[in-house]
């Protein structure tokens, strides 16, 4: 569709997203506050302002906002932090920007199944500090885990330095609760490991970036935090040598690093190459 195909918000619709989510957390006047929103970490005049922010608490709560936009023809943007670099999280479109900020609860830590059930909004590292005393992590690690949602993560099929050893994000994702376009609220996957019936919805939804549904609570497998970790920095004379020694180090040597690291002269300002490895276990 194009932009000339969706209808505007008007006043009326205004007041129905208010009795759904709250006066508070719907806003549409202040140009300040509508900016937050209209990019994601994209450089450059990359952003698009919504129509009105929405900001829900429930999954009821966002299956309410998705009928209401199916139903008048207006377009709709799930965003987590925003710390995207894809343009997932901008409403180009302009309409609904539908914000996962305030769901973000740790539902359930099932340590024995090795499962984590969240909302889309939890911070990945907080993730990962409540994890820590139960002696697991979530190894789908995205470079911006300090501040990236995990529903982003999902959305966006995210992945960092650790994906060398780890894979990415969709391989620690057993069942996702969606809201789909129509506004029902469906579970796909769930715990269990091999749940191989029927059609694999969970990693179609992996990826999407809220093109398929918006993510209401997510099913993560989890591992046991590694027992040794070793940073190796090591030095070449050119980026030949560097690059030829990685798949050694990974067949003849039996070592496969969480992440590799390059660095060339230039880059760190003092005239070598480098292999760095923050974290070998």
């Amino acid at each position: 569709m194009n932009a000339s195909d969706y209808c505007p918000v008007t006043r009326e619709i205004m007041e129905d997203l208010k009795r759904i989510c709250g006066d508070a957390f719907v806003y549409s006047d202040d140009a300040r506050k509508l900016a937050k929103y209209s990019r994601d970490k994209v450089p450059g005049p990359s952003g698009h302002l919504p129509e009105v922010v929405v900001i829900p608490k429930t999954a009821r709560e966002v299956a309410e906002v998705v009928k209401l936009a199916n139903r008048e023809i207006i377009p709709i943007t799930p965003r987590g932090a925003g710390s995207g670099l894809s343009g997932g999280a901008v409403p180009i479109y302009g309409g609904i920007l539908l914000s996962v900020e305030r769901m973000n609860a740790i539902i359930e830590i099932d340590d024995k199944n090795l499962t984590a059930v969240v909302e889309p909004g939890v911070v990945t590292n907080k993730l990962d500090e409540v994890l820590l005393k139960y002696g697991l992590f979530f190894a789908g690690y995205p470079m911006s885990e300090e501040f990236c949602f995990i529903g982003g993560n999902v959305a966006e099929n995210a992945g960092g330095g650790r994906a060398v050893k780890y894979g990415v994000t969709g391989q620690y994702i057993h069942g996702l609760e969606i809201v789909a376009p129509t506004g029902e609220i469906i579970q796909l996957g769930g715990k269990r490991v091999k749940d191989v019936t029927g059609y694999n919805m969970v990693q179609l939804m992996v990826g999407s970036e809220g093109t398929l549904g918006i993510f209401t609570k997510i099913f993560i497998k989890l591992l046991p935090c590694p027992t040794v970790r070793q940073a190796i920095l090591v030095l070449f004379e050119d980026a030949e040598a560097a690059i030829a020694v990685v798949p050694e180090v990974m067949t003849s040597g039996k070592l496969v690093p969480t992440s590799i690291e390059f660095m060339d002269g230039f880059t760190n300002t003092m005239g070598y190459y480098a292999i760095y490895h923050p974290s070998v276990h």
